[in-house]
């Protein structure tokens, strides 16, 4: 372990917090708990502003694999805070392999794409094409949050719907994609319901997580529960 990586460990340590540690820990099964410091996000948070104006901090980032769930999350929010859209890319395209649960990847949110949205897409592309889970879901969840509103396309809801998955992080991540899609652009996603366009699963799933959105009315609530797909038994 190198000093850089001592000093790191030593500061999440030192905001250790053994109940949230317990009780997150089984939020991310596929995590092993041993991995699990228990360091609250906002503090968290904190800390990467800080340690991201320092030299080490770069080091840092050159260390993968990181040997906590914590060091990961970390390393996501200092690439998170990057304001420069091609350093932060290729960051997140050595990182994003190593990201192995849910939460880490979910976190990060670079707030350098809402400027670059139409370099990203391209990018997006890459990441859902990649055969990694978290790469994958990275991907369709940068779509989900930056392109469902004035840069929606219809294409974007076919690239998401050609994702081929047994991986479960994968095929919730659809869901979630469309369940959100039928919020904000309900005419152009409903045909994927109509004609059973997405696996029996993220069908259903997709219809669940819409009814229970607060984003979508009763009326048309209603009307998606009788879309759902009976399946065999």
């Amino acid at each position: 372990m190198s000093s850089v990586e001592m000093e790191v460990r030593q500061a999440l340590l030192a905001m250790q917090d053994l109940g949230y540690r317990e009780f997150h820990s089984r939020l991310i099964p596929g995590v092993d708990p041993e991995k699990i410091i228990g360091v609250r996000t906002p503090a968290l948070r904190k800390y990467a502003k800080e340690f991201g104006k320092t030299e080490n901090a770069a080091e840092f980032l050159k260390t993968l694999p990181h040997a906590s769930y914590e060091e990961n999350n970390l390393h996501g929010f200092l690439i998170e805070g990057m304001k420069d859209y091609d350093t932060c890319v290729a960051y997140l395209d050595a990182f994003l392999p190593w990201v192995d649960n849910w939460a880490t990847c979910d976190m990060i949110s670079p707030g350098i794409f809402k400027k670059n949205r139409e370099k990203l897409v391209g990018k997006i592309r890459e990441w859902i094409v990649s055969g990694h889970t978290y790469t994958i879901r990275f991907g369709i969840g940068m779509l989900m949050s930056l392109y469902l509103d004035e840069d929606f396309a219809p294409e974007y809801l076919e690239l998401v719907a050609s994702v081929t998955s047994g991986e479960y992080y994968v095929n919730m991540m659809i869901a979630w994609y469309f369940a959100t899609a039928l919020a904000k652009q309900y005419e152009a996603v409903l045909p994927y319901l109509l004609e059973r366009r997405l696996c029996v699963w993220v069908h259903n799933k997709t219809i669940q997580k819409a009814v229970e959105s607060n984003r979508i009315s009763k009326d048309i609530k209603q009307y998606l529960r009788t879309l759902r797909i009976r399946e065999r038994s």
